[in-house]
């Protein structure tokens, strides 16, 4: 009965935020709580919400003063230089710039971060989309994707996970797995030149060299940045620029949690590029917008996964369908989870399924002879899936910045997650990786 009500409640929710029928802020909290009011749970919903808000709480912090942090870095001029180089590299061309966006979120992800990922793909292109008038969801869909492929990495979260739930030796579940990266990242990239030709087609190509020269940097200030002039720091570009490396050096070092590098690096920002009280609160409250638009979905989405725990839903879902698979089956168990992964990490969240429900698996495949390194593997490529799931903090960042609907941005792309998925599980059967 668990089980049913939690995929009830998942489906409903997906179904009215993807028909734009409810926003994301409003169902995450709405839906489930209705659904425990059905299911006998009232008189215990405020320690479930409280103890999912608790456990993203951090999250949220974090993502505020990164916000606040990336926003005062693109006020004060810090990615115009990168920005306007691109512009003219890529000479107004949708196709190169696509490609250059997979290109930059793949080699900036591989420390394993998608917050910093987002902020730096999303900071240092969206201005070029706009001004070329492209597609905006094609934007947020490369960057997801292309994090979706380097977030196997053992520093990256989920493969931790893996190795700690079934206590595995890290280099025999992430190094066969580099083959299945390569082949995802390929995939993205290819994706990234179809959107290229799709929007090359439809918007053409800005011939940049016509332009006169004063033309030519107007629009490298406009695609830049959308701010007033006056809030430029020119001057201090090579201080902004340190302090920016000293913040992302600080974080893949883990010197300290993530909300503490923020909340200073903010501060620290605010303070050299603004010395002036008055302009510090109009920075802050020019962002503000934007900072409440995700911080508020981050604790939305603790109450929505406080309740899916608290009542025990997602081990009942867990369960349940673990017990679908039948035994003329069992020796494809690598398969079914690499291809299962995808749904389930969607919707329950990394611990959930890592933690909860993949030593079952693993526990079922050892009665069929194979090897828990190999289900470890195969949970793994459902990972770019897992992303767009409401569930994810980072996502609602990703989404905040790029200015999109969070359902047209999930119906947009979970085609080609999907896609990401399925060829690093092809790949890993070809490899040997996963075996059939």
């Amino acid at each position: 009965m668990l089980a049913l009500l939690g995929f009830l409640m998942v489906f409903v929710f997906m179904f009215l935020i993807m028909t734009g029928r409810l926003s994301a802020l409003i169902a995450l909290i709405v839906i489930p709580v209705l659904f425990a009011v059905i299911g006998g749970f009232a008189s215990d919903l405020g320690p479930m919400l409280i103890d999912g808000i608790n456990q993203l709480a951090p999250t949220g912090v974090m993502l505020m003063f990164a916000i606040l942090y990336f926003g005062i870095m693109i006020d004060a001029g810090l990615f115009d230089p990168v920005v306007g180089a691109i512009l003219k590299a890529v000479k107004g061309d949708p196709l190169k710039i696509i490609v250059g966006t997979a290109v930059l979120a793949l080699v900036v992800s591989l420390d394993g971060d998608g917050t910093t990922t987002y902020m730096i793909t999303i900071s240092a292109m969206l201005p070029l989309y706009q001004r070329l008038g492209m597609n905006p969801l094609m934007l947020p869909c490369i960057a997801i994707m292309g994090v979706g492929v380097t977030n196997l990495t053992p520093w990256g979260g989920p493969t931790a996970r893996a190795v700690s739930a079934l206590k595995l030796d890290m280099s025999e579940v992430f190094v066969p797995l580099v083959p299945a990266m390569i082949g995802g990242a390929i995939w993205v990239i290819f994706v990234a030149y179809l959107f290229g030709l799709k929007e090359r087609k439809r918007v053409g190509i800005l011939e940049m060299s016509k332009l006169p020269k004063q033309q030519l940097m107007v629009a490298s200030q406009q695609a830049a940045t959308v701010e007033m002039q006056e809030e430029k720091r020119p001057k201090l570009l090579w201080v902004n620029f340190g302090l920016t490396v000293l913040l992302l050096t600080g974080l893949i070092m883990g010197v300290m949690p993530l909300p503490a590098l923020f909340m200073i690096g903010f501060a620290v920002a605010i303070l050299i590029n603004y010395p002036n009280l008055d302009d510090q609160k109009e920075r802050i409250k020019a962002h503000a917008g934007n900072v409440l638009s995700v911080v508020s979905l981050v604790f939305a989405a603790g109450a929505f996964t406080g309740i899916l725990s608290g009542t025990e839903m997602v081990d009942a879902m867990a369960n349940s369908l673990v017990s679908l698979i039948p035994d003329a089956l069992g020796s494809y168990l690598p398969v079914i989870t690499g291809i299962t992964s995808m749904p389930f990490t969607f919707f329950m969240s990394n611990d959930a399924y890592y933690f909860g429900m993949l030593p079952i698996i693993a526990e079922a495949a050892t009665a069929y002879g194979i090897d828990p390194v190999e289900i470890a593997r195969a949970s793994l490529v459902g990972q770019p899936v897992h992303l767009l799931s409401p569930l994810v903090a980072s996502t609602y960042l990703l989404v905040g910045m790029s200015k999109v609907d969070f359902g047209e941005f999930q119906k947009f792309t979970i085609k080609w997650t999907v896609g990401t998925s399925l060829v690093m599980l092809a790949v890993s059967i070809v490899f040997g990786v996963v075996s059939i």
